[in-house]
């Protein structure tokens, strides 16, 4: 018998059919229309192509899930050479409301969920509960709360029936091809990473998110490894009114993205360069990074500083990883190219017999090279990361011999991933970074890069003598 649509409470489709058939069109429609923008030889027109986004954001973000998740990781890569200059603000205008602008579920869905989850309803498990959500995403929606203490918290609670869908997802093959197909449709680069790992190491990190006990857990340990930073804060958890489903936070208000964007240029240089070091520098010492770097990840100060929220995706090395990663950068670093060479050998990117020489791999990072060899400090542009997605994961490109020589380890696949996006995140802000300076201070073991590094330094003595 064909298996029918069915939903949960909150109308997410949960029939395997159900929730293909809307990806399927939408896939059609669209290469359809590429080939013949293709066959008449003409640039795409704006208008039609910022139609095709929307088209995009608006059948991921009803799906949720799953599909809704991976359309937010793929909101945060750079475009580069495979979205013509003229739609790139159209694209990354649309893919952007995946990233907290998800439909919400009804009040009373949310209500029902608390209920089950603590054994009393918001009205009572907190002393105040907005009933409005202040944010909604892929797995789950943020309300505003008041414990019984006094203290502000936001509540993430997770939708009912969402769980089944992503597994669901996950467990289907056609979708996952459709969705891999439109992937390559907007960054074709992206097919130099083997499509199983890519699907293994997604399902695997997408599967973790649906428990909030595990992302209270992750969050708590980047809490507790960052209490009392300078410029870093991680919102402390409230386990006693934290479960699966829901998780309780300390609330942390600040400027948004988009009025980020609209800030003085000083700060943007600050807030770009924290982000990096937060991402970074938790790799290196606490061989774990969040691998979620996305704009509606994080609030920003007006001193500088910057709020990181959502732990769900986390990845962790084990020490040789980390070593092997901080070789890499060394490697960049000094223009060794025997060593760059010989670090993606150790790594099984590349056969040392096979596959691409010491110089042809130093060649392939050439451009992203220039944020340590240019002059200092180093300014973050749109177009730097359109060049860097073109030299290294365009399939046509300049490093087309490369690309197809590699052989992507599955742990590696969100590190990519993780590093575009905060890349993407300080092009978009413009930050102006002594980028040499921070790079050898983090990975080559050098003196404080930068004013932040000075008090980032004396914030780790000063915690390695109270442990």
């Amino acid at each position: 018998m064909a298996e029918g649509p069915r939903f949960e409470g909150d109308g997410i489709a949960m029939g395997r059919v159900r929730r293909t058939v809307p990806l399927l069109r939408l896939a059609a429609r669209t290469t359809g229309e590429s080939v013949i923008d293709s066959l008449r030889r003409r640039k795409p027109d704006p208008e039609a192509y910022a139609t095709r986004a929307d088209r995009y954001v608006e059948v991921l973000g009803h799906s949720k899930g799953a599909l809704m998740k991976v359309g937010q990781m793929l909101s945060v890569i750079p475009s580069g050479s495979s979205v013509p200059p003229q739609n790139r603000a159209a694209f990354q205008a649309a893919m952007g409301r995946l990233q907290a602008d998800a439909p919400p579920m009804a009040t009373e869905l949310a209500a029902e969920v608390i209920r089950s989850e603590l054994g009393q309803g918001p009205e009572r498990a907190f002393a105040e509960f907005s009933p409005m959500p202040i944010a909604a995403a892929s797995i789950g929606q943020v309300h505003a709360a008041r414990l019984h203490d006094g203290r502000a918290v936001a509540v993430k609670v997770q939708y009912p029936g969402v769980a089944q869908a992503i597994r669901s997802d996950l467990r289907n093959a056609e979708l996952v091809a459709v969705f891999l197909q439109m992937v390559r449709s907007v960054v074709p680069g992206i097919s130099r990473i083997d499509n199983k790992a890519v699907a293994a190491e997604i399902s695997e990190r997408i599967t973790e998110e649906v428990d909030y006990r595990l992302e209270a857990s992750n969050q708590s340990f980047f809490a507790d490894s960052y209490r009392g930073h300078p410029f870093m804060h991680i919102p402390e958890v409230v386990p006693e009114v934290s479960t699966a489903r829901v998780l309780t936070q300390e609330l942390v208000e600040g400027l948004t993205w988009s009025d980020a964007l609209a800030a003085d240029q000083s700060l943007r240089n600050s807030w770009g360069e924290v982000v990096y070091r937060f991402a970074h520098e938790s790799e290196q010492r606490l061989g774990a990074f969040n691998t979620d770097p996305h704009p509606g990840n994080y609030i920003f100060h007006l001193d500088g500083s910057v709020t990181f929220l959502d732990f769900g995706c986390v990845k962790r090395f084990n020490a040789e990883m980390v070593t092997r990663n901080r070789g890499l950068y060394q490697a960049s670093l000094h223009q060794d190219a025997e060593a760059f060479w010989r670090g993606f050998v150790d790594v099984g990117a590349i056969d040392p017999v096979k596959g691409p020489s010491p110089n042809e791999m130093a060649d392939f990072y050439r451009v992203r090279d220039e944020m340590h060899l240019s002059p200092q400090p180093f300014t973050w542009l749109p177009e730097m990361m359109s060049r860097i997605m073109e030299h290294e994961y365009s399939v046509n490109g300049p490093s087309k011999k490369v690309i197809r020589a590699l052989d992507m380890p599955r742990e590696l696949v969100f590190f990519f991933r993780f590093d575009l996006g905060v890349l993407s995140v300080m092009s978009e802000l413009r930050s102006t970074v002594a980028m040499r300076d921070i790079m050898t201070e983090i990975f080559d073991d050098g003196p404080p890069g930068s004013p932040l590094g000075e008090a980032e330094s004396e914030f780790w003595l000063l915690k390695a003598r109270t442990r």
